[in-house]
């Protein structure tokens, strides 16, 4: 029954996709007067470059090269180009309609068209360019808090926290090393790392050697991480052993105490039951021996029902997941799946921050969010 399920989901996004393209192609040829025998030629370029992206998933789960990297790579800036030629063009046509019933345009000769099409693919080439751009510079946000618990020794502590750094295909070794050196300027007393460090298929990651540099990040408290739901995608069974190894101590439903009495949970990602059948723990059974006099943190990646964590006085409840919808204007629907969608929120005692992430899913554009890594300055004050 799940298999059918999916094969019509995937059929039914494939044709939707097939006729964006359909109408994005017609469009251009109508546009810069594509002839034969020319149009045969941009015709096969414009079928290879739309599809690319789902022949370049294949091959990276079962031809993992540098080959079939760069063909995933086209295939997901084109899918970003895609969605506003698609919006940009709708644009056009309904000024077109307008004009059709009111005639406010000039005469609609094949140069108009053309200075159109050229104006359209030129805006929507920037728009890509300065999502990219975006995508590539990460912001630090400071959040400072106060905790009316107890803790042993210091009163105040720092946690740097960042979530969905997807590496992989696209995201590797110059993002990850970039990653080191922000944790090393912000010298913080923990690293919590909430799910998805791994951007689905372990094969590249495992190629190009990457997670070196998450063995080389120091701080007095350690670092920790959770699995997301794309850990489950790609294969939980390779994901997890290989996280293990890069001196990442998983928690999955479980709770470490650590040395200043600071309480730290670590939840399985809500995707597990569909994979594995390992369905993630009520949260009351994880804090069933929690001290509650004691503070207590809670590392979930994907921030579905809050008020679990409101119930239970969790003081900080650290997601991520969402990437904020990662390009305008997904971030609507985000906003509607979820309660907190970016950002910080405080909900009863409970101080809830969901990060827009540190890399992406698929293209490395973000438009209407800024990718981040969160630093949280934590005075301890019963």
């Amino acid at each position: 029954m799940r298999l059918s399920i999916f094969i019509l989901v995937f059929l039914t996004t494939l044709a939707i996709y097939s006729l964006a393209n359909y109408y994005i192609c017609i469009r251009g040829i109508q546009a810069f007067t594509i002839t034969q025998p020319l149009k045969k030629w941009y015709i096969i370029a414009y079928i290879a470059i739309s599809y690319s992206f789902f022949l370049g998933m294949i091959l990276e789960r079962t031809a993992s090269s540098a080959f079939s990297e760069w063909v995933f790579r086209i295939g997901t800036f084109w899918l970003p180009f895609m969605l506003y030629m698609l919006m940009a063009l709708v644009l056009v046509d309904l000024v077109r309609i307008a004009n059709h019933f009111f005639n406010f345009l000039p005469e609609i000769n094949q140069a108009f068209k053309f200075n159109i099409g050229l104006i359209t693919v030129s805006l929507v080439t920037a728009i890509i360019i300065g999502g990219h751009i975006n995508a590539m510079t990460i912001n630090v946000k400071n959040i400072p808090l106060t905790i009316n618990k107890k803790v042993e020794g210091n009163q105040g502590m720092r946690i740097l926290m960042a979530s969905d750094i997807h590496l992989g295909a696209l995201i590797g070794e110059n993002r990850e090393k970039h990653l080191l050196d922000i944790i090393n300027a912000q010298k913080p007393d923990l690293v919590l790392l909430c799910g998805d460090l791994i951007d689905s298929e372990i094969e590249p990651v495992i190629r190009k050697n990457l997670g070196k540099h998450i063995q080389e990040i120091q701080t007095p408290m350690g670092v920790y991480a959770i699995t997301g739901n794309h850990e489950y995608i790609g294969g939980i069974k390779k994901s997890l052993p290989y996280l293990k190894s890069i001196n990442i101590k998983m928690l999955l439903d479980s709770v470490v105490t650590l040395p200043n009495g600071v309480q730290l949970v670590g939840r399985n990602d809500r995707s597990s039951a569909g994979f594995d059948k390992n369905s993630q723990k009520p949260l009351t059974d994880l804090l069933a021996n929690a001290d509650h006099e004691r503070p207590i943190i809670v590392m979930n990646h994907q921030p579905y029902n809050l008020d679990e964590a409101v119930n239970e006085n969790v003081d900080l409840h650290l997601s991520g997941h969402t990437h904020h919808g990662q390009m305008w204007p997904f971030n609507y629907i985000t906003k509607a799946m979820f309660e907190l969608s970016w950002g910080y929120l405080k909900k009863g005692n409970t101080n809830f921050y969901v990060s827009s992430g540190y890399g992406t899913w698929g293209p490395s554009v973000r438009i209407g969010n800024r990718p981040e890594v969160v630093v949280f300055d934590i005075k301890f004050d019963k």
